[in-house]
């Protein structure tokens, strides 16, 4: 249990931020299964892009949620500072800012993680966004720009300074992108610098590994990514394990199909028909990764164009499968 401003997480785990993911379907789904905080999609700053279709998907917000927190990302403190403004006069209670994405679509705009480079620059966006509401913001980083330049504990001293709440690293440089392993001696350091709440983010996949990170690095909590794909239930997994000590057995072939029927009916609603069906073909892909006939079967899915049939495709999907098969 840690604090972010006015605001209790009773849990370890975190969902990260991912764009075309994180959508609020999955958002509401992973913090129903035990995340305690749940990030949007990245948000660009450039309110005049807002009128897009994606933005106005990813700019909508669960209006139950007693903790919405919303991902800007930009590189002119000026409109970083607007868009903070806005969201929260649209409801956030804490905004989230990008210096970690290594896209190259990103870091070419001069945003998410090449701003790493420019350490004045990271300086004048924190502190403009910060003046510009009166409620949390957080911020999420890498450890530098590459190996040569991991800068990790200097910008997250930068963050504290300028009165960010609570920091994310992502245990990976810039020019890393996501490959090779993720390294969490750098975490630790940071760790040591700062007094704010930490969250330690990068192939964290189990509930034993997000135990050994925590021990390693000391921070607060672990944030998922791309391990939550299709697995949402590993936010209960890990939070048995870091309270009980114990292993939670995998969610049974009838509680992955419910609960990916239910995802499916829920992306429907938010999207439409058109939109959610192509969408749900990615979730389908994550959820039945590794699983018996998978292959096969999403070519057939991906061909279907009704929502009914989506469903029903599903459900006959499952009856094929033993009843003692567990999440992948």
């Amino acid at each position: 249990m840690f604090q972010i401003g006015p605001h209790t997480i009773a849990s370890q785990v975190i969902l990260a931020p991912m764009a075309g993911v994180t959508d609020l379907p999955f958002r509401q789904l992973c913090k129903q299964l035990g995340a305690g905080m749940v990030v949007s999609e990245m948000v660009t700053s450039d309110t005049r892009l807002w009128n897009t279709r994606k933005s106005s998907y990813r700019l909508q917000k669960d209006q139950d949620d007693a903790l919405c927190v919303v991902q800007i990302a930009g590189g002119d403190p000026h409109m970083m500072a607007e868009a903070a403004r806005i969201n929260a006069a649209n409801g956030a209670h804490i905004i989230d800012i990008n210096m970690g994405c290594p896209a190259k679509k990103v870091c070419n705009k001069a945003a998410g993680s090449a701003l790493l480079k420019d350490e004045q620059l990271v300086a004048d966006i924190l502190q403009a966004a910060v003046a510009a509401v009166d409620i949390p913001v957080t911020l999420k980083i890498r450890t530098g720009w590459d190996t040569n330049n991991r800068n990790g504990v200097s910008i997250a001293r930068i963050a504290e300074d300028a009165g960010i709440k609570a920091l994310a690293v992502h245990g990976r440089t810039r020019a890393c992108g996501y490959k090779g392993e993720a390294e969490y001696d750098t975490i630790a350091d940071i760790r040591q610098a700062i007094s704010i709440p930490l969250f330690a983010n990068g192939d964290i996949n189990t509930p034993q590994k997000a135990r050994q990170v925590l021990d390693h690095t000391g921070a607060n909590a672990v944030m998922l990514g791309r391990a939550a794909q299709g697995n949402p239930w590993i936010f209960r997994q890990i939070n048995h394990y870091l309270t009980q000590g114990t292993e939670l057995p995998c969610p049974t072939t009838e509680e992955i199909r419910d609960t990916l029927l239910g995802h499916l009916q829920a992306l429907y609603n938010f999207y439409g028909d058109y939109l959610g069906i192509r969408i749900a073909r990615k979730h389908v892909g994550w959820y039945l990764k590794d699983k018996q006939g998978a292959s096969e079967f999403r070519k057939e899915f991906n061909r279907l164009e009704e929502t009914q049939h989506q469903l029903d495709s599903i459900r006959s999907y499952f009856s094929t499968l033993p009843r003692t098969v567990a999440a992948a």
